[in-house]
């Protein structure tokens, strides 16, 4: 009986893809869920598992080939009467060396789940090393993606026996990290770690050159039509294949040298330094987060027309209800008064009326959005994150106090995931705890506005002729001049400032 292997769903929005690289031939025996091939798309790499065991018959679709959605890959000839004389023969001989001591007690530690569209991670700290005992669901690392750490416990009980991803490395989401004997047996220790060893081996000796290394057919027809040299190129597929977006990157990286995270440190050039202060500098490697902080920043310099108008508003309302009522609001919601749940109150009040700064740009068309899904920007020991409290349009101030507060937890623990950091559509940035009394926020792509909060601070202001101290804020919108002129922006601020300056218009909608 055959088993057709056919193109698995490949995303939403692709409708085909290219077959880059086959792991098996034709004749080869083949388990259940074992590896297949490699079909390479527009954006992701796709492994395709077996839907059976047994041997691989036709390959219909060969490496190079574009295929849609559904199509037939290949058959494979379920296993039948040949196979199971095999099995049969093997515990004859060893049953209960092999599946006692050895291959019942070891556990593969994988990379656990990373989240919607996170396809890679770094390893940062292994809390374990090799030799150590390990108790079930005890952290042995941390992971580290574009945005939040990942913690990775134990899933059994045992010795760390290997580890597979040293700390700096780079990892799919699919990778090993190490391997757990469970138990205690010292025989096993010594042989399933060279097992282990050399299995890891085998790919990067006896497989260079064969087909698990191979650069991607698609790569290498455009290095071939760009005349793009392999060796210049990064490679980020399995065992440093090249696949087809690597070639693209690195056509565009001397047009964009200055955009490029990786590059920006070593392409870059310094001044001379002396053999005296060099030795007292510290070079660090940056981490993945600060890495797409910086690309992002420069990606929105480079593509938003960005544009910075400010107003200064006086805080004197706000204080007043806030010491007005900040005891009986944490009585009753167990949560303090503070001044974000105000700042986002009237933020969603403006953009009611100018909808342009709550869009973005799409292609040729503008999306707007009947909803407010606001990004509060938080400092964390890392870099600078922004989780989103959604439908904060639809939320009172004690729900708006309450998310913020939570999010701002476990963003500075590193917990948040990253579903909590998409999907914004507005941002607020508040400079002002760190003391900024004037800034130029830089704009959240996709987004087409960002507020800047500041220090509040005393200084003389002129009211009915008369020099009075009042508490003032300075209030930076950054938005992009693409979408919104200048005429919304200002009005945008204004209603900002007027909602702030009296509290109650927000009640009446005003």
């Amino acid at each position: 009986m055959s088993t057709e292997v056919r193109v698995p769903t490949l995303g939403e929005s692709v409708t085909e893809a290219t077959v880059a690289t086959w792991f098996k031939k034709p004749g080869d025996t083949v388990a259940a869920d074992e590896m297949l091939c490699e079909l390479e798309t527009d954006k992701v790499t796709v492994e395709v598992p077996s839907p059976a065991a047994g041997t691989l018959g036709e390959i219909v679709a060969a490496e190079g080939e574009t295929v849609g959605v559904d199509a037939l890959l290949a058959t494979i000839e379920e296993a039948g009467a040949s196979p199971a004389p095999k099995k049969e023969d093997k515990p004859a001989e060893k049953p209960a060396q092999q599946p006692q001591s050895n291959e019942g007690k070891m556990t593969d530690v994988m990379v656990p789940s990373l989240g919607e569209s996170v396809t890679e991670a770094t390893v940062s700290t292994w809390f374990k090393k090799v030799g150590d005992t390990v108790a079930a669901d005890e952290m042995l690392c941390e992971l580290e993606t574009d945005k939040v750490s990942v913690e990775v416990p134990s899933p059994a009980a045992g010795v760390l026996k290997e580890i597979v991803a040293e700390e700096g490395t780079t990892v799919d989401a699919s990778a090993k990290l190490a391997v757990i004997a469970e138990g205690e047996s010292g025989g096993t220790a010594a042989s399933a770690p060279a097992k282990e060893e050399t299995k890891s081996e085998a790919p990067a000796g006896g497989g260079k050159g064969g087909k698990d290394v191979e650069d991607a057919p698609s790569a290498k027809k455009l290095m071939a039509e760009k005349g793009i040299d392999p060796a210049s190129v990064q490679g980020s597929g399995k065992d440093g294949r090249i696949m087809k977006e690597d070639v693209a990157k690195a056509e565009s990286a001397p047009k964009q040298a200055s955009v490029s995270v990786a590059s920006t440190p070593s392409q870059a050039p310094r001044g001379p330094v002396n053999a005296d202060d060099a030795s007292r500098e510290e070079r660090v490697k940056m981490t993945r987060l600060r890495a797409t902080i910086a690309k992002r920043l420069k990606d929105s310099q480079n593509t938003a027309a960005m544009l910075t108008t400010y107003n200064e508003v006086d805080m004197s309302g706000v204080m007043n209800l806030r010491n007005e009522y900040k005891d009986l609001f944490l009585k009753k919601h167990g949560v303090k008064l503070g001044f974000m749940s105000f700042f986002v109150k009237a933020c969603c009040h403006a953009l009611k009326e100018v909808p342009e700064v709550n869009a973005e740009i799409d292609g040729n068309e503008i999306v707007y959005k009947n909803y407010v899904h606001m990004g509060v920007a938080v400092g964390t020991p890392n870099g600078l994150v922004v989780p989103v409290v959604r439908d904060a349009d639809q939320m009172g101030f004690a729900s708006i106090e309450k998310t913020i507060a939570e999010m701002g937890t476990r963003a500075r623990d590193g917990k948040l995931s990253m579903a909590e950091m998409q999907g914004g559509s507005f941002t607020i940035s508040n400079g002002g705890v760190y003391g900024s009394l004037m800034s130029s926020p830089i704009l959240n792509p996709p987004q087409s506005g960002i507020l800047g909060m500041h220090k509040i601070q005393e200084r003389p202001m002129v009211e009915n002729g008369q020099i009075v101290i009042k508490p003032m804020m300075y209030l930076a919108l950054s938005y992009d001049h693409r979408i919104v002129d200048g005429k919304g922006a200002v009005t945008f601020l204004v209603r900002v400032k007027e909602a702030l300056e009296d509290p109650r218009r927000l009640l009446m909608d005003l």
